[in-house]
């Protein structure tokens, strides 16, 4: 169920109704949008009554959401989510632009890569310091410090770090350096972890599952929103269909679905969607044609000798090439690339 009240209601009346709706057992979400306020309702709700608001002050009108996820939803906002990170934002007109390698290594690589990536005027540095892989053999990442590196990186760079959480338990640890939580595809439903970045309130990164739904995505989006975190980022890296010739699918068709149906920004991931390196450009400029707010890219400063992905990572030549073309593609899609 959601609430409209404008914008200017009193507080007086914006507390009694988030009060009401206390007292009848359910939360409520307070989403300020461009022209209106909503205050979205989400637990046992079949037993409300839109009667039961709609003569309190300041309502302007009751509506019951109908889709399984509510606070995602484009009924309860209208407006397109825009998350500030101070010196850009992510959902707005402005394209985000997420690169770095798969996994920290070593001081020297992740110290190179971002001091490249930020002389491009990157803003944001993709690196896993923690890997989750489908084989227990291959290289699991520097875990912790591989955070300690980029703490220094952050630091000595003022670059905004995006990396992956595994569990509830390293969150603290990683919270300390990390401005974006990562939640990599294979913990999409993870349901405990997130509820536990969702308690953060600290941005979050949601991957795509291999083989979910665009409705299972949303619904996990939910889990994040539902603890009043409404930072949230969705990612689409491709999915697993009979196809041999490629990592993933990359399944543009998502942009403009979810674009339709939720108010969060949502960026694609071609790297992982196609997994090889000479091949993500044109994903990534048929990403940004399809509507997407922005691209996380796996850049790497010696993509042969990579300890992962380094099939599909972009050399710096192949980046800063990539990233011409996407400032001539932005205003024909009415974004902006701001380097």
């Amino acid at each position: 169920m959601l609430i409209l009240m404008g914008l200017n209601s009193p507080r007086t009346d914006i507390e009694n109704v988030k009060n009401k709706v206390i007292s009848l057992g359910c939360t409520p979400h307070e989403i300020p949008g461009a022209s209106r306020l909503a205050i979205g309702i989400t637990g046992p709700t079949g037993t409300l009554k839109t009667e039961d608001f709609k003569m309190m002050n300041s309502v302007d009108d009751v509506v019951r959401v109908t889709k399984n996820y509510k606070l995602v939803s484009r009924m309860m906002k209208e407006d397109d989510t825009i998350i500030d990170f101070g010196n850009t934002t992510a959902g707005g007109k402005e394209l985000t632009i997420i690169a770095g390698p798969c996994s920290v290594e070593s001081r020297d690589q992740i110290f190179e890569i971002a001091d490249r990536l930020t002389s491009m005027g990157i803003k944001f540095l993709r690196a896993g310091a923690y890997k989750p892989r489908s084989s227990p053999y291959s290289f699991q990442g520097m875990k912790e410090k591989g955070i300690e590196l980029l703490g220094e990186v952050k630091e000595r760079y003022g670059i905004k770090i995006v990396t992956e959480v595994l569990d509830p338990y390293t969150i603290e640890n990683i919270g300390k350096v990390a401005d974006i939580f990562q939640l990599g595809a294979r913990n999409m439903q993870n349901f405990s972890l997130l509820d536990a970045v969702g308690k953060t309130g600290k941005p979050v990164l949601l991957k795509r599952g291999m083989s979910a739904t665009i409705e299972e995505l949303l619904l996990s989006a939910e889990y994040i929103l539902s603890h009043n975190n409404f930072n949230v980022l969705l990612c689409e890296r491709g999915i697993r269909t009979f196809e041999t010739a490629t990592r993933n699918t990359l399944d543009l068709n998502a942009v403009p679905v979810i674009k339709k149906h939720s108010h969060l920004p949502i960026i694609v991931d071609p790297s992982h969607g196609i997994g090889i390196g000479d091949k993500v450009p044109a994903m990534s400029l048929a990403a940004i044609a399809a509507g997407a707010d922005g691209l996380i890219l796996e850049v790497h400063n010696d993509p042969k000798n990579a300890l992962s992905d380094g099939y599909q990572s972009l050399t710096f030549d192949q980046f800063e090439k990539l990233l011409v073309k996407i400032k001539q593609l932005a205003p024909i899609v009415d974004k902006e690339l701001n380097l």
